[in-house]
């Protein structure tokens, strides 16, 4: 089957995103955990992609990669809804994939956070 016919790990799994309400104020670490609590599944499918990633030898992975193929799947699972993935969120997401996979800690590159 061709690359682009199969199906990635964990794709059944795709909802409709839900955003939650933005405070002002906010930092984008509570905007961050309050996107991550409204929809879990996003990680598991960052996750799932990673995965697959070191599965097939991968050596480094970019957040930005596997934002865009989730971004990509999510209009395919729902035919074609908006999917609003903060590119702010990235970081964020990076250092819980870490937190939850230690020894993926090489496979992502990570600097400081600048802001809260």
């Amino acid at each position: 089957m061709p690359v682009h016919q199969q199906q990635l790990p964990g794709l059944d799994d795709i909802q409709l995103v839900q955003q939650p309400a933005v405070e002002p104020g906010q930092s984008i670490q509570e905007r961050f955990e309050a996107f991550n609590d409204l929809n879990p599944w996003v990680l598991q499918q960052l996750e799932a992609l990673a995965g697959d990633c070191v599965a097939k030898g991968f050596r480094r992975v970019g957040i930005g990669m596997l934002f865009e193929l989730l971004r990509w799947r999510y209009g395919e699972a729902t035919r074609g809804d908006v999917f609003r993935l903060n590119n702010n969120f990235r970081s964020r997401y990076v250092r819980l994939l870490i937190e939850r996979r230690p020894e993926w800690a090489a496979l992502f590159e990570t600097r400081t956070l600048r802001a809260e």
